[in-house]
């Protein structure tokens, strides 16, 4: 694993394109009259139009990838959530949601909203905190320790725990002629995680082992369904999931099972974090379920779907090239993984069009000039910049083409987008640490899908399905 990663950083920290700037302008846009904008901005954003639509037709309006707006959630309900905030939509103006000189990161995971501690055993995750809080680099370094670590037992407890869901995968189409496969795949992640990172055999505890994965799910939905879009059953989807905060007791019991069941079997790691770290035994439990459940499993549930999506839709013929460069070795090693640039590139490139999370967030630490493609603007103290991912990585002065999937995008020569590639919470070029807020995880993430793509077609020629399901898998012929 450790020359995968140290290809990973060799190269240089993101450079933006240098264009002539202009003199300080006004950022366009505006956030409305009160209460009419929130609410006007938060019905297209949720309802009339969804988030990319959202975004890009203000894009074109305001002929600018830096605006004034408002996103979710906003009034009626949401006492001391404020929805005003400078959208930054090009690669060069993201950045700056990464430089800790003049953005901080304080209770912003997702936005000036943020759940009740009751989700997380009356403690803040330090994943919500700054750098600047000596919290955020105990936790930090207790979840790079348990990265570390858990290198050693990664493999195969991936393959084991794959080659069980593709087995079942194969037993549904062989009865059914297709597979859903969504909650066995997070069954399977659920399992392989959960054994990595803490060192906790979900076999030991029958109800864990059998609806483990179903709690973080629902754990997980309580805290989001504020801001997540969904686009059907308008306008009850507004009324009764978008317009207020959902109260901890409706989970309270499974949090409280997954909670102990961390405490009776994953008593290594605790003493881990209590002796070497300095937590205590709640914030060493809870942040750790956080890693756990919101970071690698709830990351990883929205991701592989969409990278098994691309590669079994796929009908270019990528699939048996990717067939072909991963047989080219003997065995499946992270070693070997530096051989295959071609599957390297496809997961950079689904990352790229499908990041797990889109939307990224970061407060003026102080007044700033903010550039953008040319252009600079004046940003004020306190106000709160939002990155929308997915048009940010699709930003044409960067990416050619960058609609459309490209395979090969991310190889030879096309390593430098590397430096743009933004998904992690800062360019997948560059290494995480106590003293950033980039995703403790993010080599482990993409090692992690390189070796899901791996051993598919180490085990089948081809693949056909879709995000929710697979219709055919196709074995080597004898």
């Amino acid at each position: 694993m450790a020359s995968v990663l140290t290809q990973m950083r060799i190269l240089s920290p993101p450079r933006m394109c240098s264009e002539k700037k202009e003199s300080v302008g006004r950022i366009p846009g505006s956030y409305g009259w009160p209460m009419v904008g929130e609410i006007s901005d938060r019905l297209d954003y949720f309802w009339f139009q969804g988030p990319e639509k959202f975004f890009k037709t203000r894009i074109e309006k305001y002929k600018s990838t830096v605006f004034r707006t408002n996103v979710p959630p906003s009034f009626p309900f949401w006492g001391g959530v404020n929805p005003k905030v400078v959208a930054v939509l090009g690669c060069d103006s993201f950045s700056h949601l990464f430089d800790l000189e003049i953005v901080q990161k304080n209770n912003l995971l997702i936005g000036d909203f943020m759940p009740s501690t009751a989700f997380t055993g009356g403690i803040t995750p330090a994943v919500y905190s700054d750098p600047s809080n000596p919290q955020h680099a105990k936790v930090k370094k207790f979840a790079l320790d348990i990265l570390k670590r858990s290198s050693k037992v990664w493999m195969t407890e991936l393959v084991y725990n794959f080659d069980r869901l593709w087995d079942e995968v194969e037993s549904d189409i062989s009865e059914k002629g297709s597979c859903s496969y969504f909650f066995s795949l997070q069954q399977c992640l659920f399992c392989f995680l959960t054994k990595s990172l803490t060192g906790a055999d979900p076999a030991n505890d029958p109800q864990i082992a059998k609806s483990g994965y179903l709690m973080l799910d629902l754990w997980l939905a309580l805290q989001l369904l504020p801001i997540v879009p969904i686009l059907v059953a308008q306008p009850l989807v507004e009324i009764f999931l978008h317009s207020f905060p959902y109260p901890f007791f409706l989970v309270s019991g499974y949090y409280n099972n997954l909670v102990n069941f961390i405490k009776t079997q994953a008593k290594d790691v605790l003493l881990r974090g209590q002796t070497d770290f300095g937590l205590t035994e709640s914030e060493t439990i809870h942040n750790l379920l956080f890693i756990l459940g919101f970071n690698a499993f709830g990351g990883f549930s929205v991701f592989i779907p969409a990278l098994l999506n691309t590669i079994a839709t796929d009908t270019t013929g990528l699939q048996q090239k990717l067939c072909k460069e991963v047989r080219k070795t003997t065995s499946l090693t992270f070693d070997s993984l530096n051989h295959m640039p071609l599957l390297q590139s496809v997961v950079y490139e689904t990352l790229r069009l499908n990041p797990p999370v889109p939307l990224q967030y970061a407060r003026a630490r102080k007044d700033f000039q903010l550039t953008s493609h040319g252009s600079v603007f004046q940003v004020k103290k306190g106000e709160l910049l939002c990155g929308y991912q997915p048009l940010a990585m699709k930003d044409p002065k960067i990416f050619h083409d960058p609609e459309t999937f490209i395979p090969d995008r991310f190889m030879g020569s096309g390593k430098d987008l590397l430096n743009y590639l933004y998904w992690s919470n800062g360019p997948q070029t560059c290494s995480p640490s106590e003293s950033n807020k980039q995703c403790a995880g993010k080599d482990y993430v993409t090692i992690t899908a390189f070796l899901i793509v791996a051993h598919l077609f180490r085990r089948y020629d081809s693949i056909t399905g879709t995000s929710t399901s697979i219709t055919a898998l196709q074995k080597p012929k004898q």
